[in-house]
């Protein structure tokens, strides 16, 4: 059993050990990340810096240029307007006749590169005066735009760029020329787009850059290093990004150095004009620099943190050297071997760390020593303990038994008893539920006599009405023969006045024959007769609705005879019928008197049963009560008996849970090598 013990605590010990890594490693995982995290973040803020720095002198180099170029596109402008103006001023100044004005026309021709083809001059009939060696065509000249934007100044100034009719992208400078005489006329000169193209491209100080010149009116390419886009106009709509971004900005009138579709882009009114020269230049070659610069910064990185990561286990070895001689003998104690000796060196926190360990060791085997001679005395005591507990379980064991047995003949004694109390209480209560019943059907019948009265007086209220009907029904009999009576007289008089009426009108018509006969005295006569006719004729037609109405009330008279003789009779029978169930009531009267007389007489004998049984159960009640005391008595009896046994037993089990403990202690001290 020692063996097994030893075995187990070692491979625990192993485990444990399998499980934790060394310090060493740790705190290479811990440190290595932590200053890797701070290195790069010294390179990403180094980058940002750097990055920032470097567009910051970008925009700057940027606008520095695009001013530049401005500044020179200005001043060629000026210097080609400066030339136009003084010729412009000389022609008004002298006035010179068509032929002179022709010879300085010619001597312009060639004088200049920038306008090669010289000046020349048009007026409202769509004239042109031009240099003789000029090959350029003028048609359609008052419409043309340098025309009529030459007629809106006094001063020469350059206008909208255009396409002449040669195809040449040109810019032309015009304005009203005052020579004296009647006739407007305009002066123009033209300058050559592609020279301000040279001008755009080549004046750009910033390497990789790229400048346009821009029409802010109506956003034409004045020039562009592509001569594609020469004359084109920018719109928001452009499927390149930058130009529709651009674009977007000169419609804003918005001139500020900003980001555009990944561009860094630049702004600049050119003096004297409406023209805008935007120059931009690409983030990824601006930031080309930056990013050569932390690919650099990256590799230096790696080879600072392979230097850091030797550097620090070199470190944390030298550190961690005594404390794993420290961790070595502290797993020795573990596996109980306290021979080992601590060799404890330096005044640091491991050095006294190591002296606390040897101090330990001495206390531990000190200890051991003593815990070896109690172990020995626990065990004697223990088995006289032992024996004493058995003797003294064996004794209450027997006395549980005997009180066992007496407990359960009291049990018996008291079940019978609460049988009888039981069935006492129970005959009791039926017949308190009998007496209950009893009283409620002495109600019950109570209240039937009353309501067999009721309804017997009820009973003779309906015979009188009955009778009562039948008299009332023999007076309208009699009321409606004589009313049968009296038609049949109205009858007889309606015909009497039927005949009267016949009569009547016969003498009327006897009447109206002699007035006939008698002439003109006889008309009067006429009109009284034929009256006499219209009232026999309407009192026969009234006897007639008389006699058709008299028939009706008789027909009705003669129905409610019938009625009348039907509802007597019906009256008659239900009238017997009454008298037969009034004396049906009379038996069911008689009948429930005579139970309620039986109902009394059984309720006193049922209060005579009620009081034998409540005594019975009072007394039976009472032994059973006396029973439950002697029962609980020696439940006790047996309870305290169980109670010293089972403490007997715990005794007896703890006197051999401290023997073995004993021998426990005992063999766990013998592990130990003092």
């Amino acid at each position: 059993m020692k063996k097994k013990k030893t075995d187990e605590q070692n491979a625990r010990q192993t485990e444990h050990n399998g499980k934790n890594g060394s310090i060493k490693t740790k705190i290479i995982g811990i440190t290595i990340p932590i200053i890797a995290i701070l290195v790069i973040a010294m390179i990403l803020l180094a980058y940002t810096i750097s990055s920032r720095i470097i567009k910051t002198n970008a925009r700057d180099l940027l606008d520095s240029s695009i001013s530049y170029q401005s500044s020179s596109i200005a001043a060629w402008l000026d210097e080609n307007l400066s030339a136009f103006s003084m010729m412009k001023h000389n022609f008004e100044k002298t006035q010179p006749t068509t032929e002179a004005l022709q010879k300085v026309l010619d001597s312009t021709y060639g004088y200049n590169s920038n306008y090669p083809d010289g000046l020349y001059i048009a007026d409202l009939q769509g004239n042109v005066m031009k240099a003789a060696a000029s090959r350029k065509n003028y048609t359609d000249v008052t419409n043309s735009m340098w025309f009529k934007e030459g007629l809106t100044r006094v001063n020469m100034r350059f206008g909208t760029a255009y396409k002449n009719a040669e195809g040449e992208n040109i810019v032309s400078a015009s304005a009203v020329l005052n020579d004296g005489t009647n006739n407007i006329r305009v002066i123009s000169g033209d300058v050559s787009l592609a020279r301000i193209t040279i001008i755009v491209n080549s004046f750009v100080k910033m390497d990789d850059a790229t400048a346009f010149l821009v029409d802010s009116r109506d956003g034409t390419i004045l020039a562009h290093r592509d001569p594609s886009l020469v004359s084109q106009k920018l719109d928001v709509s452009n499927t390149d990004p930058l130009m529709s971004a651009v674009a977007g900005k000169l419609k804003e009138r918005n001139y500020e150095g900003c980001d555009l579709a990944d561009n860094l882009v630049g702004f600049d009114m050119v003096d004297g004009t409406n023209w805008v020269l935007v120059s931009y230049i690409p983030e990824k070659i601006i930031h080309a620099d930056v990013n050569r610069l932390g690919t650099q910064m990256g590799f230096l990185a790696v080879i600072v943190l392979v230097i850091l990561i030797v550097a620090i286990e070199r470190v944390i070895h030298m550190i961690v050297k005594p404390v794993r001689s420290l961790t070595n003998t502290i797993t020795t104690m573990a596996s109980g071997d306290f021979t080992i000796d601590v060799n404890a060196k330096g005044r640091d926190e491991i050095g006294k760390m190591g002296r606390s360990v040897e101090n330990f060791i001495l206390s531990i085997r000190s200890m051991l020593h003593q815990i070896r001679g109690i172990s020995d005395q626990v065990s004697i005591q223990s088995e006289t303990t032992s024996g004493l507990s058995s003797d003294m379980y064996d004794s209450t064991q027997i006395q549980a038994d005997s009180m066992s047995k007496l407990n359960n003949t009291v049990d018996q004694l008291s079940e019978s008893i609460m049988d009888i109390a039981e069935n006492a209480t129970s005959l009791a209560m039926a017949v308190a539920d009998t007496r209950t019943t009893s009283v409620q059907l002495e109600d019950c019948i109570n209240h039937t006599v009353s309501a067999s009265e009721k309804g017997k007086s009820d009973m003779n209220h309906i015979n009188a009405a009955m009778d009562n009907i039948s008299i009332s029904i023999q007076k309208l009999d009699a009321a409606i023969g004589k009313v049968g009576t009296a038609s049949e007289e109205i009858t007889n008089i309606a015909s009497v006045i039927g005949n009267i009426a016949e009569e009547t009108n016969l003498l009327s018509l006897n009447a109206s024959i002699e007035a006939a006969r008698a002439g003109d005295a006889g008309k009067g006569f006429a009109v009284v007769a034929s009256e006499i006719s219209k009232l026999a004729q309407t009192s026969t037609d009234s006897v007639g609705n008389i006699v058709s109405l008299i028939g009706e009330i008789t027909g009705l008279v003669q129905e409610t005879v019938e009625q009348a003789a039907e509802s007597i009779k019906n009256i008659d029978e239900s009238s017997e019928m009454i008298d037969t169930a009034l004396k049906t009531f009379d038996e069911i009267f008689d009948d429930i008197q005579t139970t309620g007389e039986l109902i009394k007489k059984i309720m006193k004998k049922m209060e005579d049963v009620d009081d034998v049984a409540s005594n019975v159960a009072a007394i039976s009640q009472e032994q059973a009560a006396s029973t439950e005391e002697i029962h609980a008595t020696s439940e006790n009896m047996v309870v305290q008996a169980n109670n010293i046994a089972t403490s007997s037993q715990s005794v007896l089990e703890d006197a051999k849970q401290l023997s073995d403990s004993a021998n426990t202690l005992t063999e766990q001290v013998a592990q130990f090598k003092i």
